[in-house]
């Protein structure tokens, strides 16, 4: 009976051990492996010659002619141009830039966006109170100077006046 139930101890604890290691699980079968979706790319389609006598004759490891580079093809779908490098503006893109004013853009652009953000760098305020132009970059409060409080605060004791906390000074005390 003891070897019978330290049999399945055993083997619980030699389970319970498998499920953590990683390589164990590798190892069983029981972890997943997908592929990498950002490695994966799009093959062009296989072409068939109208003239079969002509084919070229297969290179091992050479590119296919058909196929497109990934830089290319990256570059056409972020920029929008096609794989020759050229850019081809539709009628509505045309209309647009021309309302828009791009003809009529300034050179020296680069300039005054520098100018401008080098003005805005000496405000130190949070960016919405920027855009909204609220506040100011003035402290919200003064610093007091102690023993100056203290003078204050004894002149009005003896003038019989009351004793109020951060009262400033006026002129003729």
């Amino acid at each position: 009976m003891t070897l019978k139930t330290s049999l399945i101890f055993g083997c619980a604890a030699l389970m319970l051990l498998t499920t953590g290691c990683e390589r164990a699980k590798e190892e069983l079968g029981l972890t997943r492996h997908t592929p990498d979706e950002f490695a994966v790319m799009k093959r062009a389609p296989l072409e068939i010659p109208s003239d079969m006598t002509d084919l070229p004759k297969p290179r091992p490891g050479a590119q296919r002619p058909q196929e497109v580079a990934a830089k290319s093809q990256a570059q056409q779908v972020v920029l929008g141009t096609n794989a020759s490098g050229s850019d081809q503006k539709s009628g509505a893109e045309q209309s647009l830039l021309t309302k828009a004013g791009a003809a009529q853009a300034s050179p020296k652009i680069r300039s005054v966006v520098d100018r401008e953000s080098a003005e805005n760098s000496k405000d130190h305020r949070p960016v919405v109170k920027r855009l909204l132009n609220i506040g100011s970059d003035e402290p919200a409060a003064t610093v007091v100077d102690p023993a100056a409080e203290a003078e204050r605060i004894q002149s009005n004791k003896k003038a019989g006046k009351p004793v109020t906390a951060g009262e400033t000074p006026t002129q003729d005390e």
